[in-house]
């Protein structure tokens, strides 16, 4: 075999392999780690309009954090199904709001951008909670369209447990960005190893060359 024959092959056996490990990593992490899903409600408008298609990432309830928008078990709110709001308190904080006034957490007044019309309250009766430990209290963005935790005070303060976080809504879309080019780089090195091992094998064979039968000698005359 010529040293270009020995080089296509240990490439081969190089690329192959690799290309099949980090294609098949980077789809088991894309099915395990992300999810989409589709708006249902103008609860959360501005941000998220009705039909809107979103990318979410699967998280456990302590990678939950204050501001996320989450999609969560809505329990036996919301015909059971899955709810898209916004996390404001987690366990030990207490949140409040006057009427017509900003919302506050443990005394701070929220900074809230994201609300429609730049209401907080949206025309809802004033509350003062404490969120119960590995609950969270969660609001929709559209406060004055929104069946929030604010309607449901009398059940744990209108909380709903952290463990029921199925995923929140991905902003920063690098990761999956980077699981894409990692499995499009795997698939071509996968296919690169395979044609690599196909022309060596051809090469090798055609350096043989035609099999020669055995020369056996003579035969001698038959008396």
């Amino acid at each position: 075999m010529t040293d270009a024959g020995r080089r296509r092959r240990i490439a081969a056996w190089v690329l192959g392999p690799v290309g099949l490990v980090l294609l098949a990593g980077a789809v088991v992490t894309s099915r395990t780690g992300y999810t989409t899903g589709t708006v249902s409600s103008a609860a959360m408008e501005p941000a998220y309009s009705p039909g809107e298609r979103l990318l979410f990432e699967r998280i456990g309830a302590g990678e939950v954090r204050r501001g996320d928008v989450v999609l969560i078990d809505g329990q036996s709110r919301y015909q059971g199904g899955p709810v898209l709001e916004r996390v404001i308190g987690k366990g030990g904080d207490r949140v409040a709001e006057r009427r017509g006034g900003p919302v506050t957490v443990n005394g701070e007044e929220l900074s809230e951008p994201y609300v429609k019309d730049g209401d907080p309250s949206g025309g809802a009766p004033a509350f003062d909670v404490t969120v119960p430990e590995g609950r969270l209290f969660l609001l929709g963005d559209h406060r004055a369209d929104s069946m929030d935790s604010r309607y449901f005070l009398r059940e744990r303060s209108g909380t709903l447990p952290a463990a029921g976080v199925r995923a929140r809504v991905l902003e920063d879309r690098t990761g999956p960005l980077l699981l894409a080019l990692a499995a499009l780089f795997g698939f071509a090195s996968a296919v690169t190893g395979l044609v690599l091992g196909i022309v060596a094998r051809a090469a090798r064979r055609r350096g043989r060359g035609p099999a020669v039968p055995p020369s056996w000698g003579p035969v001698p005359p038959t008396p």
